[in-house]
Parts: C-alpha cells; sequence; structure tokens
C-alpha cells in the first residue's frame, strides 16, 4: 500500500512539474521588428511561400522555442515545408496552436534568447486561385501573411510583401488588388521584375505591426495557369463564406465598413493617387545612382508639386535668357530670343507660356507628362533610392556651401548658381529664412522675372509700395533681406499655381491619369473565406488567417 501511495505522489509531483515547467514556458512577449514574405504564384498552380521574420525577445520573457505559421489553407504538402535559423535546420511539426490552418516551427536548441531570425519556406499549396468577377479571362489569389496574438506580440513590424506573377506574364498585363485591411503604407504597390524577369508587385511599410491581417493580391490572364488549377466557387461555398463572415465580425462593424469605411478610404487612396504623376517606383528596379538629370529632372523624380517644378522652369528658362515675364496679373511673357542649349522640355515650356490660358494649360500639361516619361526612361536600369539619395544630397551641399559662404556677395553668387537645386528642399521658405541672415544681392537676370522690379532699377527713383525694401549693394546691384527674398520665391511658387495652372489637384491630376493610372480594380464579389474566419470579399480569398498563434 506504502509503494502504491509513494507512486502517486510521485507521480502527482512530475505531473505538477511538468504543468508549471508548460506554463512557464507560455511567457512569451516578443517584437517582431522585420518580417519579408514573397509569394510565389507558379506556373503549375501551386503557391509558394518564403517567410523571413527576425524577432527581438523582450528581457525576462520566456526564450522563443517554437513559431506559429498560418496557412492559406489545408490543402498543403508538409513535406515541402522547411525552417532554418542561423543556418540550421529546425523541426517542422503539426503542432499548431494559432486560429485556422497552420505548422509549428520548433526551435530547440536554436530557441531565440535576445535577437534572432528565422527563415520558413512552404513549397507548394494548392487551390489558392479562383475566377476574377470583373473578367473571366482573368484569375485572382489574394494573400495574408500570417500574424501572431497581440497578447505576444507587440511594437512596430517592418514588413514587406511581395506577389510574384506565374513565369510569362508581361509587366502590363497583370492586375494588382488594393492593400486592404488598414494596411499602413501605401495601398499600391510597387512593380518591378524580379531575379528571374517575373513581374512583381511589392508592399512595404515600417509601420505595420504583426497582430493585424492584411490583405494582398493580384489577378492575372488565366491561360498562365492550368484550368484545372482554377477553384470554381459554387452558391454553397458562398454560403458557407458568409455564414462565416457574420460569425467573425459584429453585423453593425461589418456593414458600416462595406458601406461607409470602403468608399471613403477608397475616394481618400485615389485623391492621394491623383497628385502621384510618377510611380512610386520605376517599373524595373536596377542598380546604381542614375547621375546627369537636372534639377527640374531631380524635382520630378522626387514627386515634387507641379507648381514648384513649373516655377524651376521659369526661373531656369528667364536665365538663359529665353524668356521674360512681361506681367504677372495677368501673367505674359516674351520671348527675347532662340537660345541654344535649351532642354526639349524648356522648348516646350516656352512655347507653351506664350498662349492663351487653356492652352498654355492643356500643353503645359503634355510638357509634364513627357518630361515624366523621359525621367522614367532614364531611371531603368537604375535604383530609384539610390538616385534619391544622391540628389538629395546634391541639395544638401548646395545649403552647405551658401551657408559656408563669408560674405553676402560670396552667397549670393553661389546661391544663384545652385537657385535649382535648392528649391528641391519641401522646407525651402524656412531652411532660406534660417540661411539668409545677410541682404540677399539680386541677380542680373532677376529683372527678366520681375517686372515690377525691373521697372524700379530703370524708371523709378524710389522703391514701389509693392516691393519689398530694396538697397544697392557691391558694384551698384541690388539687395533684399534675406527673409524677403526668400518670401518672394515662396510667393513666385503660389502666384504660378494660382495664375498659370489653375487648380493645382486638377492640373496634377490630367498629368497623373496619364503618366500614372489607375489600374483596372479587380474587385471581386464571389469569393470564400479561408479557414480561420477570414474575410475576404473577392473572387481571390487565398489569405492565411493566422492569429492567436505563438
Amino acid at each position: 500500500m506504502k509503494t502504491k501511495i509513494i507512486s502517486l505522489v510521485l507521480a502527482f509531483v512530475v505531473l505538477f512539474s511538468l504543468t508549471s515547467s508548460a506554463s512557464a514556458q507560455a511567457n512569451y512577449s516578443f517584437a517582431l521588428t522585420k518580417e519579408d514574405v514573397h509569394v510565389f504564384l507558379n506556373q503549375d498552380g501551386t503557391v509558394a511561400l518564403d517567410y523571413i521574420l527576425t524577432f527581438d525577445n523582450d528581457p525576462g520573457a520566456s526564450p522563443i522555442d517554437v513559431i506559429d505559421l498560418g496557412l492559406p489553407n489545408g490543402d498543403y504538402d508538409f513535406n515541402s515545408i522547411s525552417a532554418t535559423s542561423g543556418g540550421n535546420s529546425l523541426n517542422i511539426s503539426s503542432d499548431y496552436q494559432g486560429s485556422g490552418t497552420g505548422v509549428a516551427v520548433e526551435l530547440g536548441q536554436y530557441a531565440i534568447q535576445d535577437k534572432g531570425s528565422v527563415r520558413i519556406y512552404v513549397g507548394r499549396v494548392s487551390n489558392l486561385f479562383f475566377p476574377d468577377s470583373d473578367d473571366q479571362a482573368y484569375a485572382s489569389s489574394e494573400f495574408s501573411p500570417s500574424y501572431f496574438s497581440s497578447k505576444f506580440v507587440h511594437g512596430n513590424t517592418d514588413l514587406s510583401v511581395s506577389i510574384h506573377l506565374p513565369p510569362g506574364v508581361k509587366p502590363e498585363e497583370p492586375k494588382y488588388h488594393l492593400a486592404r485591411g488598414g494596411w499602413p503604407g501605401a495601398a499600391e504597390p510597387a512593380t518591378m521584375l524580379d531575379g528571374d524577369g517575373r513581374a512583381t508587385y511589392y508592399w512595404t511599410s515600417d509601420s505595420a505591426n504583426a497582430y493585424t491581417e492584411y490583405i494582398f493580391g493580384a489577378s492575372f490572364p488565366k491561360q498562365y495557369i492550368p484550368e484545372s488549377a482554377i477553384v470554381v466557387v459554387t452558391f454553397w461555398d458562398l454560403v458557407v463564406g458568409f455564414i462565416g463572415t457574420i460569425a467573425g465580425f459584429l453585423p453593425f462593424c461589418f456593414f458600416g465598413l462595406l458601406f461607409f469605411g470602403i468608399p471613403v478610404l477608397s475616394a481618400i487612396s485615389d485623391r492621394k493617387r491623383k497628385l502621384q504623376y510618377i510611380k512610386p517606383t520605376i517599373s524595373i528596379e536596377g542598380h546604381g545612382i542614375k547621375r546627369g538629370l537636372t534639377a527640374v529632372e531631380a524635382a520630378i523624380l522626387m514627386g515634387q508639386p507641379l507648381n514648384k517644378i513649373m516655377t524651376m522652369l521659369l526661373f531656369s528658362t528667364v536665365k538663359k535668357g529665353a524668356l521674360e515675364v512681361a506681367s504677372k496679373s495677368p501673367i505674359k511673357v516674351n520671348i527675347l530670343q532662340q537660345v541654344q542649349g535649351l532642354h526639349e522640355y524648356e522648348q516646350l515650356f516656352v512655347a507653351a507660356m506664350v498662349k492663351e490660358d487653356r492652352e498654355r494649360r492643356k500643353d503645359l500639361q503634355a510638357m509634364t507628362v513627357a518630361l515624366v516619361k523621359s525621367v522614367t526612361e532614364k531611371m531603368r536600369g537604375f535604383s530609384r533610392k539610390e538616385t534619391l539619395d544622391y540628389y538629395a544630397s546634391i541639395n544638401e551641399k548646395a545649403w552647405q556651401q551658401i551657408t559656408a559662404a563669408g560674405t553676402p556677395e560670396v552667397q549670393s553668387q553661389v546661391f544663384e548658381e545652385a537657385l535649382e537645386w535648392t528649391m528641391l528642399d519641401k522646407d525651402y521658405d524656412d531652411r532660406a529664412r534660417r540661411t539668409f541672415h545677410q541682404p540677399v544681392f539680386l541677380p542680373n537676370w532677376w529683372g527678366r522675372y520681375d517686372p515690377v522690379f525691373r521697372g524700379s532699377t530703370t524708371t523709378h527713383t524710389s522703391t514701389p509700395m509693392n516691393m519689398p525694401s530694396m538697397s544697392s549693394g557691391s558694384a551698384g546691384r541690388a539687395s533684399l533681406p534675406g527673409a524677403d527674398f526668400a518670401a518672394t520665391v515662396v510667393g513666385g511658387v503660389q502666384d504660378f499655381s494660382g495664375r498659370v495652372l489653375g487648380n493645382l489637384n486638377d492640373f496634377t491630376s490630367g498629368v497623373t491619369k496619364v503618366t500614372n493610372p489607375p489600374p483596372p480594380p479587380s474587385q471581386s464579389s464571389g469569393g470564400r473565406s479561408s479557414s480561420g474566419g477570414c474575410a475576404c470579399a473577392c473572387a481571390g480569398c487565398a489569405c492565411a488567417c493566422a492569429g492567436g498563434g505563438r
């Protein structure tokens, strides 16, 4: 009897210790600082997933010894899944504890104590393509990266998602779906060709998080995958999906989002897109810096407001002696002479400026479209990011040289030479006011730009009341207080917008509809939600809804 009692006590002690140990192991608390996900839509009608997850474990928290990875559905090849950490192979098990379908990645002796990265590759997932209900000639697919319970993860995640279209899909053929689910980055993706020449959509944001279900998707001509790989949704699928959606969300929240939230967000996104006259990323992203762009071309690449770019063009053509502003209200210009060496866009600008309002606005839009296309073509094979950083550094060096100039005369000369480059600064007004503590000597061509100043220096002995106070400087050159000069330049930008371009938003959207048109939307209405209560209301629903995992 004593032996039996001792055995029972020992069994209880062992069971209690295991339970306590398991409970202690559950003290997870971490940040997912970076998540890079590649979704490969394969030619055979399957999908491959490639995750790179970078963790920052909290002090005092349990080591990250297991990761629950949610998968789009249960139609995956378990044997195609592998994971590594620091080059070491990890075990894959079916002990998945998140919602929906997924697998567990067991780190074992490679558990993350402090910081570490894990790469997980899923080679084959089937039944993720659906007919696009907007175009029956297209197949559609959507994806949501696996996410974690907010009980365990906190902070921002630098999240990037790339959808690689099937081999052979031409860059102009696919249609992306706008990112949904509260995605904090641009709803429209960048477009590029990957290392294998596959058309690719790319979303990124450094202010995402790892506990929200973001949804991304694309449609493409269905001839690039087998017909049998496209799931045909039945009426019963719709009923099941609808019930799952209602069960997952409060009815009022769902319908409020459907009828009010989505239209408002779509309108905001559309308005933002209309002002993006150059696509955020050049179609074929390359490597290296594209040198040799002019200040105006660099401003186009940066997506500077078009009223500022038009003012830069006005300055450059006046400086070169091609134009003279005859009147500012209404604005009228005179062509002075045929100047050699004008850029093509400057020639088009000069030709447009002498026309009447409506024709002038139309020709300026056409000139801008040609300029945007020219910059886009010049950027092929070069890195947009590296190039932007390069021209931002030129802008900064120009200001540094102006600040370092010892006398007003030298400072004014340096500023005159770098005027267009300094205007690349988005805080030009404030920067100029902080930089010019001394008078600014006006350049010799300033009279061609400002008819009031021109009149004051030729026919008047006193300063006109609508001009800032001027004084004579070195060699009789007129000068203005630095703050007044900065205000004059900034005011010129605003005047140009109102008197030449009209409504800036309308003018810019007229350019955007040619250079960065909205894609044919693929908002499909017939689909099914994936396992795990995913609320994807489109025919491409293949979302990995895996909340609540470790």
